[in-house]
């Protein structure tokens, strides 16, 4: 019922930043909870951050707190990955996900996007 298309990725140097997109379709999304993913090579999918509904409750791990901010603007139905201090082991595909509840696991959302490349060189 709803469909995620990520935009923003690239090759960025260590230290530097990148701002990812995640535009959602569906008059809805503001009911949705949103989360960032990611899978290097070799590895599983694993959390990165989310935001609730209201853009009032955020939550990240710990590889990435203090370098990046999730956000939403329900309005034109997108959520945004800032992320900056950019390291090497960010390199990954980044996917938008969304649920219509408040799990934390990823087997909680039910929508996902087509994923972007983040590569951070060293």
């Amino acid at each position: 019922q709803v469909q995620l298309v990520e935009s923003g990725g690239g090759l960025v140097q260590a230290g530097g930043s990148l701002r990812l997109s995640c535009a959602a379709s569906g008059r809805t999304f503001r009911l949705y909870t949103m989360g960032w993913f990611r899978q290097a090579p070799g590895k599983e999918r694993e959390f990165v951050a989310a935001i609730n509904w209201s853009g009032l409750n955020t939550n990240y791990a710990d590889s990435v707190k203090g370098r990046f901010t999730i956000s939403r603007d329900n309005a034109k139905n997108t959520v945004y990955l800032q992320m900056n201090s950019l390291k090497p082991e960010d390199t990954a595909i980044y996917y938008c996900a969304a649920q219509v509840g408040t799990g934390a696991s990823k087997s909680e959302y039910n929508y996902w996007g087509q994923g972007t490349q983040v590569t951070v060189s060293s």
